[in-house]
């Protein structure tokens, strides 16, 4: 009996896999970055929909939390307001100076310090995975609003359910989970146009008699507590509606995946969102203040105004039950931010070296699937872990929301009093940046020291956990560094014996295939011992290389062409090396995201063209090996060797020492 072909099963394996997350893109392809690029409106979609979306929780809670001072709802709507624009318009200059996005991490990196960019990239980091639990977790709310109460204990694995869901739609990529999901969006624009503009309208006549009341409850507490006591309870509600702000910075982080021209695309992005934002918040404390809407056991304050609102239409069930599912539909959607936002920010701490690299990487679909994944294990994770409690989720989510917003408040309020003698309006932009600056800081503050053992803490712990370990990783990649620079500096000193061969490769000769990633120490140090472990053997040296298009590369069609360029070029000095060496050498490349799928078909190709050939590759060894290093330290020289061994090819794999 013949065994089984194992490959049967992988290509089963990923036949399952294109039908779920979609077939390859061709990143060769010259209009990729059109098709893959939002334009306003489904910018809005994607990326507002999560600012958009925090006036499903945000003004309830700032207005649950006036207890019995609800005239107090009037200046917290203006306040609001003011906020959403001041904090947007904060972040339309950072969109200006920074368009390549990163928001928090970038700004704080390069306006303040390194160190200050890892603690905003952290926070930013906990934030999008709580992101996703808010959000989710405020949809399981307003769905299980309107069913019986009975069906609570099931609000959990709902949410859970939804979250892995979310997962598989975004491993599709970026624009497709948008386009599945705008309709969703526009009916929650829609279904609460409505429930605003027709609450407002028929509790006209009864304007007059709440503007006297807020005036009446104003004098009393004026009289009663004095004007620090309603203060206190203003900002205090203030405070504590700070999830309305949530999602202002998604923007700004999020402009790799804007149209060209990405500047104007993301400030009219931002300028739609702020709008909605504003508009929505205020007219729902206009709309709790006329219609005296108090909390109910089991059901969403937006809930019990939507049921008080449509009660007296016809369809008023239906528009309200209508209204209340778009709601938590677009919670889902406001999620994408985190699956969108969270492992670009990650990608870019990778590039630097804070985070394993691999977060760097992107799949066949040009998402970054290690982020994905993990910012979705995390939210499952943290969803579990509090068990999908919106009070202590909103409160961990605000805390380092406004952690980030008050560094990159003082970060452009520091870069524009630097450079104000190169630019112009910084007398202008300054003062915005100082009130945000404020603003944010307050309510960071309020809400520390209200909510500190409500969930506080927890945030406070994974932020910092998560800073203390970007430091252990960029040491040990700094450690490593350094060892390989020692590797650059010996070349300079190591001599390149014989005669130039200008000969073309012989396809019947003996030939050693290397696999380099660029010109540098670790991989002449693999040519050099090749030569002395093999001396006298090879004739020919066939240099392959794969250009690897990561997230730092993928922002346009000129940064492909200079990678490959850069490429070519370096593999170009591989084999003037080896020609210096007296050998005959020739090159390969390609370019893909997965060096891996793209190395092994084009090595499989050279096997065929040199049938006496060798397939060689380095791999970077320490002195003492653990899991740390494995993570950190991709094993692509090991999935190459075995892909290629199977197919019945020679591989050998060169052992680098990274630490001297």
């Amino acid at each position: 009996m013949e065994p089984k072909d194992p490959w049967n099963w992988e290509n089963i394996k990923n036949g399952a896999r294109h039908t779920i997350i979609g077939a390859r893109k061709n990143i060769e392809d010259p209009t990729i970055f059109h098709k893959i690029a939002l334009f306003p409106l489904l910018a809005w979609i994607g990326l507002g929909a999560d600012g958009v979306s925090s006036s499903s929780y945000g003004p309830p809670e700032a207005f649950v939390a006036l207890g019995e001072h609800t005239y107090l709802a009037v200046f917290l709507a203006l306040g609001t307001a003011l906020t959403v624009f001041i904090i947007s318009y904060a972040y339309s200059r950072i969109i200006e100076h920074f368009p390549g996005g990163g928001g928090g991490y970038i700004v704080a990196t390069h306006t303040i310090s390194e160190r200050a960019g890892v603690i905003s990239g952290s926070a930013l980091l906990i934030d999008y995975m709580l992101t996703i639990t808010v959000s989710i977790a405020a949809c399981g709310e307003a769905v299980f609003s309107f069913l019986p109460f009975s069906y609570q204990p099931y609000k959990l694995p709902f949410a859970c359910l939804l979250i892995l869901i979310l997962i598989v739609i975004n491993l599709r990529g970026v624009k497709e989970s948008v386009m599945l999901l705008a309709p969703i969006f526009l009916v929650f624009i829609a279904a609460h146009a409505l429930l605003l503009g027709y609450g407002i309208l028929i509790q006209a006549p009864q304007i007059a008699p709440v503007a006297d009341g807020v005036q009446a409850g104003l004098s009393r507490d004026l009289a009663a507590i004095g004007f620090i006591g309603v203060l206190a309870i203003f900002l205090r509600a203030y405070s504590l509606g700070g999830g309305t702000y949530t999602g202002i910075e998604a923007v700004a982080n999020g402009m790799q995946i804007m149209r060209e021209p990405r500047v104007k695309t993301g400030k009219r992005t931002m300028a739609y969102m702020a709008l909605s934002l504003a508009v929505l918040s205020g007219g729902l404390f206009a709309c709790y203040l006329l219609w005296n809407v108090r909390p109910v056991a089991g059901q969403t304050l937006n809930a019990v105004l939507a049921n008080n609102v449509f009660s007296s239409l016809p369809l008023g069930g239906t528009l309200a039950l209508i209204t209340i599912f778009s709601e938590a539909a677009l919670l889902c959607v406001a999620a994408q931010t985190g699956f969108i936002d969270g492992p670009r920010v990650m990608a870019n701490m990778a590039i630097d070296s804070w985070l394993p690299r691999s977060f760097a990487l992107l799949s066949e679909r040009l998402t970054m699937t290690n982020g994905i994944l993990l910012m979705g294990g995390s939210a499952l994770f943290l969803m579990l872990f509090t068990r999908g409690s919106i009070l202590v989720l909103i409160t961990m989510y605000a805390i380092n929301v406004f952690l980030t917003f008050s560094i990159s408040e003082f970060g452009m309020s520091r870069f524009f009093y630097k450079n104000r003698a190169t630019e112009k309006e910084w007398k202008r932009h300054i003062p915005i940046h100082l009130t945000g600056l404020v603003l944010c800081s307050t309510i960071l503050a309020i809400t520390l020291f209200e909510k500190l053992g409500q969930g506080g803490w927890l945030t406070l712990f994974l932020t910092s956990a998560l800073v203390g370990l970007c430091f252990l990783i960029h040491q040990h990649y700094q450690k490593v560094t350094r060892g390989l620079r020692k590797l650059d500096a010996l070349l300079e000193v190591m001599p390149v014996p014989g005669t130039k061969n200008t000969e073309p490769t012989n396809p019947h000769k003996m030939t050693a295939v290397q696999l380099v990633t660029g010109y540098h120490g670790f991989g002449i140090n693999t040519f050099y011992s090749i030569n002395k472990n093999f001396p006298g053997i090879y004739e020919n040296f066939i240099f392959v290389s794969i250009a690897v298009v990561d997230s730092g590369t993928f922002k346009g069609a000129a940064e492909l062409e200079a990678l490959s360029k850069s490429t070519k070029k370096s593999l170009e000095k591989y084999v003037d090396l080896a020609r210096e060496m007296g050998f005959a050498a020739d090159f390969r490349m390609d370019i893909g995201t997965d060096v891996v799928d793209m190395a092994v078909p084009l090595c499989q190709d050279i096997a065929q063209e040199f049938p006496n050939s060798t397939f060689f590759t380095g791999q970077i060894v320490f002195r003492h090996e653990n899991p740390f290093q494995k993570i950190l330290h991709n094993e692509t020289a090991f999935a190459i060797q075995r892909r290629l061994q199977y197919s019945g090819i020679t591989t050998v794999i060169m052992p680098v020492r990274a630490e001297k």
